[in-house]
């Protein structure tokens, strides 16, 4: 079933139901979800492409290049890209739930897997595709060997140029404000017309303990300086090659922006500076190593009531161990982005603890940042259209 997207927004629940349930199409025939523009685009075209593709269509022709969104969560990174490609006829943007992926994946150039996996079995099916990219930087949900098997390309799109790793810092910070104020308290006080409570704390002081120092936890660290706290961070390596919570490779200019953290460690630090802190805030990339390394034994080094952010990956932190120490005492409040399974069960017992805050994974999500994205996955289709070099994106295979 395939969903047709269009705007102004207040008709976009409408257009996706229809007025008596879901609508349906044929499974042969691809639907396209073009946007009508509601306000100037945000950022040009890849030099010379808009010139260089000028009059060419699908219908004269010329190839159509087709690209397919997985699922149909965070809509603003489709409606986006959609929007910036209107101009081009000869690509074509398609989003497709989760469950109809592997049947139609066969018809699409590129895939933009969002929060899908996709395994070998699904790439398998891929006939068409030239490549596999992440509205973002994370790939862990990637088979990189199928893809290498059949000849795909994976790609990821930095997040220091795009104002991702920017959104992630601001929101690791509200997180951290909106424990230490109370905002559940805070809340319950307004209810019952209560002034002056709760007394909430304050960051000034405080020792952050950044576990991941890559992109995101340097903007986090640059953020967090002129609020007079103390930063201690660990990282794999401290050369200028960083890693960030996402697997985002790049070089830093201008140094490794050590001035940043107050004290610099490795992998072996993690529970000694754990044992520091006021608040931990975990970057840290998903993999196999990662994967739970917020465990029992992390929480229990923590400081009782200290704090844990997290703005990487829910499977981070093992969910008994979090549960746990909630329960006891011991952790002071949690505050996250990402959730052990999305979307996350809205009854789940650790919801009901006033000292947790959880947002829909939108650390990321912000204008800038979308619209930048937007406009790499545009220029990738143009450019693969073209069979010119790509840009703007880090090939991983």
């Amino acid at each position: 079933m395939y969903r047709r997207i269009a705007f102004p927004f207040p008709k976009i629940l409408k257009v996706l139901v229809g007025e008596k349930g879901p609508t349906t199409a044929p499974r042969d025939r691809i639907s396209s979800y073009r946007v009508e523009a509601q306000h100037q685009r945000y950022f040009s075209s890849y030099p010379g492409l808009l010139r260089q593709f000028q009059g060419m269509n699908g219908e004269n022709g010329k190839p159509i290049t087709r690209v397919l969104f997985c699922g149909l969560h965070f809509p603003a990174s489709h409606n986006y890209t959609i929007e910036y490609l209107q101009s081009y006829p000869f690509i074509k943007v398609d989003v497709v739930p989760f469950e109809e992926i592997p049947d139609v994946i066969g018809n699409y150039d590129i895939c933009v897997v969002k929060s899908m996996r996709l395994n070998s079995d699904i790439i398998a099916r891929a006939n068409k595709m030239k490549l596999i990219m992440q509205f973002g930087v994370g790939l862990e949900g990637v088979d990189i060997n199928a893809a290498t098997k059949h000849g795909i390309k994976v790609a990821r799109i930095p997040s220091d140029n795009t104002g991702n790793a920017t959104s992630c810092a601001e929101m690791a910070i509200y997180l951290m404000l909106g424990l230490l104020r109370k905002q559940y308290e805070m809340q319950v006080a307004i209810r019952e017309k209560k002034l002056g409570d709760p007394a909430g704390d304050t960051l000034l002081g405080k020792t952050i303990f950044i576990l991941g120092y890559g992109n995101i936890g340097i903007h986090l660290a640059k953020r967090l300086r002129p609020f007079g706290v103390n930063i201690l961070a660990t990282k794999r390596s401290w050369s200028s090659l960083t890693q960030n919570s996402c697997n985002d490779v790049s070089y830093i200019a201008n140094g490794t922006h050590d001035e940043h953290v107050d004290e610099k460690g490795v992998h072996q630090d993690i529970l000694k500076f754990t044992s520091r802190a006021d608040i931990v805030v975990c970057c840290l990339a998903m993999n196999n190593e990662t994967a739970g390394i917020v465990d029992e034994a992390f929480i229990s080094s923590m400081r009782k009531g200290a704090l844990l952010v997290n703005i990487a990956r829910g499977k981070l932190l093992d969910y008994d161990a979090v549960l746990h120490h909630l329960k006891s005492g011991h952790l002071g409040g949690l505050g996250t982005d990402v959730a052990w399974t999305e979307p996350f069960d809205p009854d789940d017992p650790i919801l009901k603890f006033p000292n947790v805050i959880m947002t829909p994974h939108v650390a990321g999500v912000t204008e800038y940042s979308y619209r930048s994205m937007a406009k790499v996955v545009g220029d990738v289709a143009l450019q693969l259209h073209s069979g010119i070099s790509l840009t703007g994106v880090e090939t991983v295979n």
